[in-house]
């Protein structure tokens, strides 16, 4: 991975969060924790949609497919932090 494809896996990856916490109605975590967040929810998204057998294509594809995982990921914490 060269230097340019890491600038846009994070510039994603912050899209991603944001994307997410502000669906999920939350004040976001900063830039740092938006790009855990949109990492995080992309690698779960990922592992949730093959487990689906549901395949995605392209960026945008990609891009869904991790706002999806980060919405999950935001709900899980939620729930933990209730409890």
């Amino acid at each position: 991975m060269d230097i340019m494809n890491l600038i846009i896996f994070l510039a994603v990856g912050a899209l991603v969060g944001w994307l997410a916490g502000n669906i999920m109605k939350g004040s976001g975590f900063g830039i740092i924790g938006n790009i855990i967040v949109g990492v995080v929810g992309a690698v779960f998204g990922g592992f949730i949609f093959g487990l689906l057998g549901i395949t995605t294509g392209g960026l945008l594809g990609s891009i869904v497919m991790a706002v999806i995982g980060a919405i999950i990921l935001l709900y899980l914490i939620s729930i933990v932090k209730k409890a």
